[in-house]
């Protein structure tokens, strides 16, 4: 992950020694399935990006994701997106994904659904990604996060909060993501301020979408 004032990524670790064979399109039926358990824009926000359908590694948000990696200087590089889908897996790369992005004055809600293998679920946080520095656009930036302790939604749910602090900047970033069935659902929320109760609210709503989609 990083983020500073507003700007954000899924997990984007350098790519793969043998590059994944590529996979087409998401069929109409699972295309449709997989919108239908994205959001629709929270109150008080405005779509900003997409919604996009398309193999997970093509889709903008995700090579955006990428890029920005490559451009920060992390001390300890495995937290660039540790507890985030990982694009640099095969699985991850080449599976059917819906990714929205939502926009406000206040900050940013980026959704994916991305259709996974049971067993493919982001791992829990590493402790070395409890606090770590990074060089992002000239700005030394200290990352802190911390385990929600999310009640048990779906299959598989975990959530976090970062507070990334930098120059006289700082950002909070929270992080949702469940697993029902074979629909991996991931949420980031950034901000000022991020605050437990709404993060929860929101996947919350997020997992009733799912729910009705993984069906």
């Amino acid at each position: 992950m990083t983020v500073i004032a507003g700007c954000s990524s899924e997990k984007a670790a350098a790519p793969a020694a043998s590059t994944p064979p590529p996979a087409s399109a998401p069929k109409p039926a699972e295309a449709a399935k997989l919108r239908a358990a994205l959001l629709p824009a929270p109150k008080g926000m405005q779509v900003a990006y997409g919604p996009e359908v398309g193999t997970y590694s093509t889709l903008r948000s995700t090579r955006q994701g990428l890029e920005s990696v490559r451009q920060a200087k992390l001390d300890h590089p495995e937290c660039a997106g540790a507890a985030l889908l990982d694009v640099a897996q095969p699985e991850v790369a080449k599976a059917p994904a819906a990714v929205v992005g939502f926009a406000s004055p206040k900050g940013s809600i980026t959704q994916a659904v991305v259709s996974l293998p049971a067993g493919v679920f982001p791992g829990p946080l590493p402790s070395e990604c409890g606090a770590y520095h990074a060089h992002v656009r000239g700005i030394d930036v200290v990352y802190r996060t911390r385990d929600l302790k999310m009640p048990k939604q779906g299959d598989e749910s975990r959530a976090y909060l970062t507070t990334a602090s930098g120059g006289d900047r700082q950002a909070q970033i929270g992080t949702v993501t469940i697993r029902r069935g074979t629909l991996v659902m991931s949420l980031m929320v950034v901000g000022r301020e991020v605050k437990r109760a709404g993060l929860m609210e929101l996947g919350k709503l997020a997992d009733q979408n799912l729910s009705r989609a993984a069906v």
